[in-house]
Order: structure tokens, then sequence, then C-alpha cells
């Protein structure tokens, strides 16, 4: 199976860059199922109801989100009524959505697709993701059910982030990491199969301080003291993320790329 995984979607130019180039990475690479991170597609924080319809139609079959899932209000309710809508699996109890779901992909296979928040570094105390992760996965092992599984790890740390793939090793198809906006140059398949990287990067635009206007967070550095809001950087975008194909028999992957397509960064494709 052919899977793409699109970094953290980061304001309009992020929304922009997926509507315009999403359906020709379909149709050019013979995708078979597209997961997008959607968490800052929504000025920065959250995403809403329609933003999320517009990734969905331009060619996700899922979208997961992080920390900020319920920043957009509106996100409350429609997670309940849009199953390709997934939040963290380790959340408030009381949160609304999923944290996992079988989703289905071309020729009848099936993908598993959860999301865990990391607890180092993160605002929120947030519960322990490997016991969530762990119940998951444990009923959906890779060879069964579904014919691929791909877990969303969304955390600061990358030692967190690259814990969670020696664990998921054998049991995911594709391990992760999500929420710090800036691609990790370490994609690989690792020893019991699982295909990793420590984060996926954003889509947005990289003429930014992680995504956001240049101004507010230099002044902020240099200074200590805020002068006004985030904004998001509205520049040409780059889609980043990872590419993996796996074995239907397994679950196994058998080759990963780093993908990244448009904007200021150097250009990576399968």
């Amino acid at each position: 199976m052919r899977i793409l995984f699109l970094g953290d979607v980061m304001g309009r130019a992020g929304r922009e860059a997926i509507k315009a180039r999403l359906p020709g990475l379909r149709k050019n690479w013979q995708l078979d199922f597209v997961v997008v991170n959607g968490e800052n597609a929504t000025n920065g924080a959250g995403l809403s109801a329609a933003h999320a319809q517009l990734l969905l139609e331009a060619g996700a079959d899922c979208l997961t989100l992080g920390d900020h899932a319920f920043d957009q209000r509106d996100m409350l309710q429609f997670i309940e009524t849009e199953p390709r809508i997934l939040r963290p699996l380790n959340f408030a109890k009381s949160a609304p959505g999923r944290g996992a779901r079988l989703f289905e992909a071309t020729r009848g296979r099936k993908v598993l697709v959860t999301q865990v928040l990391g607890q180092v570094f993160m605002k929120r105390p947030f519960e322990d993701p490997f016991s969530h992760a762990e119940r998951t996965l444990k009923a959906h092992p890779l060879g069964g059910q579904a014919q691929a599984v791909l877990v969303d790890m969304h955390c600061e740390a990358t030692s967190e982030k690259m814990a969670m793939g020696h664990w998921c090793d054998g049991r995911a198809s594709i391990m992760v990491g999500t929420h710090t906006h800036v691609p990790t140059a370490d994609a690989m398949i690792l020893s019991g199969g699982t295909a990793y990287q420590t984060d996926a990067g954003m889509c947005g635009d990289y003429d930014s301080v992680i995504g956001m206007d240049k101004a507010e967070p230099l002044r902020r550095f240099i200074t200590g003291m805020p002068g006004g809001r985030f904004t998001p950087a509205e520049s040409e975008a780059t889609l980043s993320g990872l590419y993996v194909e796996t074995d239907d028999r397994t679950g196994k992957a058998t080759r990963v790329r780093m993908i990244r397509e448009g904007g200021r960064l150097s250009p990576a494709a399968p």
C-alpha cells in the first residue's frame, strides 16, 4: 500500500497548498491512503469545521489533531459527526470524538490510524501515551484485520518520539512525529519493520518562525516582551511529510521517503 502522511497544516498558506497540490500528488504517486495533521490549519490554532471540510475535499482520507484539537469551538460538535477526524487517544476522558479508527483504503484494504500526545515539555498534563497506544495496537495486530497501522505521536521532545517509535517497532507500519513544525532528517525503517520519522515537519511557509510571521516571535525573543499576537506567515508553503510503502500481508514498511513539495525547502519525492 502507498501511504502519505503530511505534517501540521499551518494557516492559510498550508491550507492553500493542500488544496492546490494534494489532488495531483494522489494521482501522480498513485496513493492508496492519505493522512493529514490539521492541528494548526485555522489561524495557527486548531481546526475549524469549514477548514476540515476543505482538507478532506482536497484528498485527505483522515485528519489528525493534537493539543489544540478544540481551540476552534465548532470542532467540539463537528468531530462527533465527521468520523474521518481523530483527536488524541489520551486527551481528556470527556473529550468528544475518537482517538483511533479503522479506515477503508483502496481495494477494500483497511488502515488503522491513531494519535497520542506526549508528556515531556507539554503545557497540559496528558495521560500516559504508551498505555493508551498499547490497548489500541493490541486490538489491531499487524497482519490481522488492518493491512497497515499508522501512529501519529504529537509532542515536543525528540527523545519521547523516538522512544515511541522503538516501542511501536513491529507493531505499527508507521510511527511519525508531529507538533514541532520542523522536518527531521531521520526517515528510516526500524529493525522490526516500522517506518519512522521523528517529525514530519509542517505544511506551511518556512520563511517564518515555525510557521508564524517572524516579527512577533523575534520581538519576544529579543526583548522578552510581547508586542502583539502571533499570526501565521502567508507566503508559499512547503508540503512536508512522509511517504511509505507497506506489505499488505505483514503490514510492515518496505520503503520510506521524506516528502517536501513546493515552497522554500529543497524538493524531495518518492
